[in-house]
């Protein structure tokens, strides 16, 4: 038979007698514990991560081989890129600085300041926390949460400001920002 398709003998009786090689075989359970740890760290571990926690287990591969074995299961590591905010860097005109870093109060709801903090959520992204921090009591007594940043969102912490402190009408309130882009 082996001559009417024209091959060898021993090429038949090679074919028979197929045995993996001892480097198959690892690559084999070095491709099934490849897949454990990327899985277990939902893809976030690459290459150098991996093959170190390959090394706690007992696996004595090269990063290297890692790294190949990674590119043909087309496994990579997820990355998340930082957020960077962008200013425009407008300069606000008609806008001086009363409070000159005097920042001594003799009561409440005479110096407020406020700021606005970017918060990375997993469901809607990033949010948006607008605080409003009264300088006598260094406490916070207005905030507001939203997904976008906008007036709307300084205005409502103010106007939680107002309600829980109920200041004085007549009394004069300094509310100092950093001028950011709700100005």
């Amino acid at each position: 038979m082996c001559s009417v398709l024209g091959v060898a003998r021993s090429t038949y009786y090679k074919s028979l007698d197929k045995t993996k090689s001892i480097r198959k075989l690892e690559n084999e359970a070095l491709k099934v514990a490849i897949i454990r740890i990327y899985k277990a760290n939902k893809g976030i571990y690459g290459d150098p991560r991996i093959h170190h926690i390959l090394g706690t287990e007992g696996f004595n591969v090269s990063l290297k081989r890692v790294q190949r074995r990674m590119k043909d299961l087309d496994l990579c590591a997820i990355t998340v890129k930082k957020y960077k905010p962008h200013s425009n860097k407008k300069v606000v005109e008609g806008l001086e600085n009363v409070l000159k870093r005097d920042f001594t109060t003799t009561s409440i709801n005479e110096k407020c300041v406020g700021d606005i903090t970017y918060i990375h959520t997993i469901k809607d992204g990033w949010c948006y926390l607008a605080s409003v921090l009264d300088l006598h009591s260094k406490k916070i007594i207005g905030y507001a949460f939203g997904k976008r940043m906008t007036n709307d969102l300084v205005v409502k912490a103010l106007k939680n400001d107002h309600y829980n402190q109920s200041p004085d009408k007549n009394k004069q309130l300094i509310f100092h920002t950093d001028l950011g882009s709700q100005v």
